[in-house]
């Protein structure tokens, strides 16, 4: 799968997850989705600051923390953080054989998930606006 198919395929699934979210979000080249409940004028300046406070893991402190919930209506599931605003999702295709461990699984989901944020918290990269202003 192309990077370019891989980050349409992520921002379809964004839109499914927030389609009554009426706030505008950011996504960053992993896959991290940071919604903006304050929208300032430059979303994308806005949103590189937020990911540069919140989004490196810090292991063993509150930044390194995680919660893992299942999305109903998409398989796979979405790791939410500190920072109430920014989440991942990760596909069953991510995650590999499950066990039945929940505790478990939900810690390997966590992880992958915690990874993606951390490497978007390192590049920066921003790969989608999408501005609810101006519905």
């Amino acid at each position: 799968m192309s990077e370019g198919h891989e980050i349409n395929r992520q921002i379809a699934i964004w839109r499914e997850i927030l389609v009554k979210e009426k706030n505008s979000w950011v996504m960053f080249e992993q896959g991290t989705c940071l919604i903006l409940l304050e929208p300032e004028e430059d979303l994308r300046a806005q949103a590189i600051e937020i990911m540069k406070m919140w989004g490196p893991v810090v292991p063993g402190t509150s930044e390194g923390d995680f919660s893992v919930d299942v999305w109903e209506d998409l398989p796979g599931w979405v790791v939410y953080y500190q920072h109430p605003d920014m989440a991942n999702y990760v596909s069953p295709k991510e995650f590999g054989e499950e066990s039945e461990d929940k505790v478990w699984n939900d810690m390997i989901i966590g992880l992958i998930g915690r990874n993606k944020r951390n490497e978007d918290a390192q590049s920066l990269k921003i790969v989608h606006v999408e501005d609810k202003r101006t519905e």
